[in-house]
């Protein structure tokens, strides 16, 4: 790398802010007071999350004399909710060839499930009236080598075989180019109504309304500190008071799960994101992008990138960082040579947004599990539910989550419950110094893999036959 050109791109970090853009909203709503009393609920739901979130809001609608009390530990949407990139997926499986690879057998009925459940997220926002710039524009893979350009024509005839690629549109050079401008693109594929865009913190803040509205008591700076039977039911105590529950529902994903078992199935992987300052006309003319699509590559190491409601690029990935032992810290939000590195990929594939400079930069950290696509389980006679491993894929799929959680803590045996992928976990990481020395050398193989034209190695053809993996 050039040193000009490394100066060129770092001066567009000159005034950049590390602070999440979405969460830098002067319209952001004040938090709920803490909990400083004892509780009692039908059911208490732990995180401020989607995952909670959707939680809470599903239990009222189906029974709105439920009695909700839901704590968040800082503030709602304080984490990853309002730190991602806004792309709402009807994916459930962490993208098809993920599902397909696990669960053959259901991954026509899990293609229908994440469907509905887009289609009911869309039907919700519309319900309770939450604004938080929903565009269902779609998303484009696009390939940016011509190994990548092959694979993706290959990918879109098996899966239209399989009776699986509806509404997927395979874009030559051309006409991925006629979508997006960049000199890069060989080649794309365009679900065209599989994946929303919007604003996860607005999302975040407007179900926690939407929740107080229908009756939800929600407390925030309010941590759970544990968790223990008491009588037909469980108590939960925070650091000022005490609340016992019927039924738990667990929505902590990446924090320290207090069902205590479930821990070593999730690691922390840092991401970041950079956001521009807004386009100009003249700038956004210049790469097209008029249809607003979500756009990420086909490598193994990608990069995903988008439109914000008043024009912006937040453009992310790439870098996936594990802190030894897995540690969650607030210091590990803020990755500057990441910031760096993003800013150069980012005018390699815009080269003609050159000058443009960006003002927020900002990391969070992601739950993954071993097959990239949540997990779920009960604990103490089902009085306990918990979801986790999203791995980057969670905006959309908590919900269904939530449904999940909701259905198993009833008793049910529901069309939820009876999937395969609802009833067997990921394998989990192995304890320190193995499961850092195991990322390190999956994240080494997978970088060589992308400079190899995408071949796998040795390690890597032994990590997809026993069906584990790393990924953001």
């Amino acid at each position: 790398m050039a040193p000009s050109a490394m100066n060129q791109w770092t001066r567009s970090l000159s005034d950049v802010q590390p602070v999440p853009y979405w969460l830098d909203d002067p319209g952001r709503p004040r938090p709920e007071p803490a909990l400083t009393t004892s509780e009692t609920c039908d059911l208490l739901v732990v995180g401020g999350g989607y995952s909670g979130l959707w939680t809470a809001l599903v239990a009222k609608e189906r029974d709105p004399q439920r009695d909700v009390v839901l704590v968040e530990g800082r503030e709602v949407g304080w984490a990853a909710s309002g730190r991602n990139g806004g792309f709402c997926a009807a994916s459930l499986t962490h993208g098809l060839p993920n599902g397909l690879a696990r669960w053959p057998d259901e991954i026509h009925k899990l293609q229908r499930m994440g469907d509905r459940n887009l289609d009911e997220i869309e039907a919700a926002l519309a319900r309770h009236s939450i604004d938080c710039d929903f565009e269902r524009t779609g998303e484009i893979d696009v390939a940016t080598e011509p190994y990548q350009a092959r694979e993706l024509r290959e990918w879109h005839g098996e899966t239209a075989r399989q009776g699986l690629a509806d509404g997927v549109e395979f874009l030559d050079a051309d006409a991925v180019r006629e979508q997006v401008n960049s000199p890069t693109f060989q080649a794309g594929l365009w679900d065209r109504r599989g994946v929303a865009m919007l604003n996860p913190a607005k999302l975040a803040w407007g179900l926690k309304r939407a929740c107080v509205e229908l009756g939800v008591r929600v407390y925030e700076h309010t941590p759970a500190l544990t968790l223990k039977p008491y009588g037909p039911g469980m108590a939960v105590r925070t650091p000022y008071g005490r609340i016992r529950a019927r039924r738990v529902a667990l929505g902590t994903n990446i924090f320290p799960n207090l069902v205590r078992r479930v821990r070593s199935y999730t690691v922390p992987v840092y991401d970041y994101a950079l956001m521009t300052e807004p386009l100009t006309a003249a700038q956004l003319d210049s790469i097209g992008w008029k249809n607003r699509q979500g756009l990420g590559d086909s490598a193994n190491q990608f990069h995903y990138f988008r439109l914000s409601a008043d024009n912006r690029i937040l453009w992310g990935g790439y870098d996936a960082i594990y802190p030894y032992g897995g540690r969650v810290r607030a210091e590990y939000d803020d990755r500057p040579e990441t910031y760096a590195k993003l800013a150069g990929h980012f005018f390699t594939c815009f080269p003609q947004l050159e000058g443009v400079r960006f003002s927020h930069a900002w990391g969070g950290a992601i739950d993954t599990c071993s097959r990239f696509s949540a997990f779920f389980g009960t604990a103490h006679q089902s009085k306990v539910a918990y979801a986790a491993g999203y791995t980057g894929l969670g905006v959309g799929a908590t919900r269904f989550g939530a449904e999940v959680m909701l259905d198993l803590l009833a008793g049910e045996r529901t069309e939820l419950t009876e999937l395969e992928m609802v009833r067997r976990k990921p394998l989990p990481f192995p304890p320190e110094p193995f499961a850092w020395t195991g990322i390190a050398l999956t994240k080494w193989s997978l970088a060589r893999a992308d400079a190899q034209g995408g071949r796998r190695n040795l390690w890597l053809r032994t990590m997809d036959r026993l069906g584990l993996g790393f990924d953001s």
